[in-house]
């Protein structure tokens, strides 16, 4: 998909931007929010789509199929928080999150690149959160496959040789039925997902353009993890 024409360069996110998300955390109602929409829109929102569009494009440099849309739902996750099966009855997330992803599958069931603002800290995160079930499969076959497999171990080894990088999607104890434990790849097999990112106090870089480059060059660290997922995804 096309990035959509934005009319302003990004310059950063300002300062307000960061304070507003701690000052939800102590306010998170439907009535201060209201009371304070056009700062959201202000200081987080328009920075936001700007962010969307202007790393989009790196991003897109790197793995042409990324899509960027600084529509809220889509690159931009809503702040409304889906409260239905929850105890916790908040109506707002206290975070920004942005997804830059690769597929034809719906949005959450694609690899891709992720943005996380919680002050005070910044996450950087690239993979797959959870497998929907048909591709979880292909995955693990993918997992003990010679080639496939080989490509993924290297990979990971890789990217965890990089200071402050973590890998997630851990979830099963024992490796899935029908798969063998003594595999040498078996690890992997207890993954319901595949993601690895940084975490890092909020830098100054958030405050001007320089955060793009900040991004990109955290997450070509972690490409050759989208790339093997993309592949995966396209096998299936």
């Amino acid at each position: 998909m096309a990035i959509h024409e934005m009319g302003k360069k990004f310059s950063g996110f300002p300062k307000e931007g960061v304070q507003y998300l701690l000052d939800l955390k102590k306010n998170n109602t439907k009535v201060w929010f209201d009371a304070h929409r056009e700062e959201f829109e202000s200081y987080l929102m328009e920075p936001s789509r700007n962010l969307v569009v202007a790393l989009g494009e790196q991003l897109q440099e790197m793995s042409p199929g990324v899509t960027a849309d600084p529509r809220t739902n889509k690159s931009i996750f809503r702040i409304n928080r889906d409260t239905r099966f929850s105890k916790d009855k908040s109506p707002y997330k206290t975070n920004l999150g942005i997804f830059w992803w690769e597929g034809s599958r719906p949005k959450m069931e694609c690899p891709g690149f992720y943005f996380h603002l919680e002050p005070p800290e910044l996450m950087l995160g690239a993979g797959l959160y959870m497998f929907p079930k048909d591709l979880l499969e292909s995955y693990r076959r993918s997992v003990v496959h010679p080639r496939q497999g080989k490509t993924l171990k290297d990979t990971i080894s890789q990217l965890m040789s990089n200071k402050g990088i973590s890998l997630g999607g851990k979830h099963y104890k024992r490796v899935p039925s029908g798969y063998d434990p003594n595999q040498q790849n078996a690890e992997y097999l207890l993954y319901n997902g595949l993601h690895a990112g940084t975490t890092i106090t909020i830098p100054k870089e958030l405050y001007s353009s320089d955060l793009l480059n900040f991004c990109t060059r955290r997450f070509r660290l972690l490409l050759p993890l989208h790339r093997w997922l993309v592949e995966l995804m396209n096998r299936s």
